[in-house]
């Protein structure tokens, strides 16, 4: 058998409890949704404002269908960068207060594209080590010496920015960790790369359009703007549809069209997708109830859950990490979960350190309280 090997490491995999599965959806994204063939309260979603399946930004998508067809036919660069590319690019920048920005089709894209443009050989990078993979993977392509310190720990990263002489330096860093839930110290990080000549790439995936004032994102959560900062976010969670924009000085947005190889080389996303993303940044930043309920059920699941064995990690986000311990019994707790018809994710290694595997709550402005109510419930009758 010509696949042996790799059969015998998945058998591994699976007696680990690491084993990952694709679970299959029938409905549309939400807090109710069909899956399977069986309904299911999903608490695994990142939608944090409930705007997938808003009919406005149905309508936008079916409108922006009729102007522009299905598909964009070729990369930004040879005939793909549609006029509702281009208001979109606009609008993102105003609303994140950058001079310009670009369009990615994912985050990940986004990530690749733009660290290796910026960084290579001779340059030096400084990363939190829970980054996400996609950062990760960014700074072993572009070839630059890395330099991880400890998760938010800027005495680390002061000292290893100290030590550095030569070529350019990049800190990187997510502004929501995807696992804990937590953010990063934006303002300390970027006063050290003011003060020792760094730019500084933050991936606000988890930030935009549910931090900050009108969900503008970390950034203007902390009252931070500065030229040194590079700006990435994603347009498939808060937002609800897909894709992903980096936002920065005009510079640098032009360089990374001339030397960003996951922007040039790769189809531009369907223009019908940047019709749909202007409504929802319509409601995003006019629809301040949605922040203001999403902050409610984050006060209130922390509240129902205090005092359970399982511990959750201090996240004032709508990612919630239930730390469980060991992947068998997260696994268990979520199958428990399930056979209850509620959806919560484990998430094991290698996606988070040995021994913290954890039951991933996300929230969103969409659940109602009897939708808490019922995990609270749940998760208290699991503990006898």
């Amino acid at each position: 058998m010509p696949f042996q090997k790799l059969k015998l490491e998945l058998d591994e995999r699976a007696v680990k409890g690491l084993q990952r599965y694709r679970r299959v959806l029938e409905s549309p994204q939400g807090v109710h949704i069909t899956m399977e063939g069986k309904p299911y309260l999903s608490f695994c979603s990142n939608d944090y404002l409930g705007l997938a399946n808003h009919p406005q930004l149905i309508a936008a998508l079916q409108s922006g269908s009729q102007q522009y067809g299905v598909g964009s036919g070729a990369s930004h660069l040879v005939s793909g960068h549609f006029a509702a590319h281009q208001q979109l690019e606009n609008q993102l920048a105003e609303f994140v207060h950058k001079p310009a920005a670009l369009l990615f089709s994912t985050g990940y894209l986004a990530n690749l594209g733009t660290v290796q443009a910026l960084v290579g050989r001779g340059d030096t990078i400084f990363a939190d080590k829970l980054n996400h993979a996609s950062l990760n993977d960014a700074m072993l392509l572009s070839r630059a010496e890395i330099k991880r310190y400890r998760h938010n720990d800027v005495a680390q990263l002061e000292q290893l920015l100290a030590e550095n002489h030569a070529g350019r330096k990049l800190v990187i860093t997510d502004a929501v960790f995807s696992m804990d839930g937590d953010l990063a110290p934006l303002p300390e990080i970027l006063a050290l790369c003011e003060r020792y000549e760094a730019w500084l790439l933050i991936d606000d995936a988890h930030g935009f359009g549910v931090l900050g004032r009108s969900g503008q994102g970390s950034l203007a959560h902390f009252n931070l703007t500065s030229p040194r900062v590079i700006y990435m976010a994603t347009l498939g969670k808060a937002a609800g549809v897909a894709g992903a924009f980096v936002a920065a000085e005009q510079v640098v947005i032009e360089t990374l069209v001339q030397s960003a190889r996951s922007y040039i080389y790769t189809t531009a996303s369907p223009p019908a997708l940047a019709s749909a993303l202007q409504a929802s940044l319509t409601l995003l930043s006019t629809e301040e109830w949605r922040r203001e309920h999403l902050r409610y059920m984050i006060s209130q699941l922390r509240e129902g859950l205090a005092g359970l064995p399982w511990k959750l990690m201090l996240s004032d986000t709508p990612i919630q990490p239930l730390l469980v311990g060991s992947n068998e019994d997260a696994v268990a707790l979520a199958e428990a979960l399930r056979a209850r018809g509620i959806w919560v994710p484990a998430i094991r290694p290698p996606t988070v350190p040995q021994g913290t595997a954890r039951l991933r709550i996300t929230l969103s402005a969409a659940h109602s309280e009897e939708n808490v109510v019922q995990l609270i419930g749940a998760l208290h009758e699991l503990v006898y």
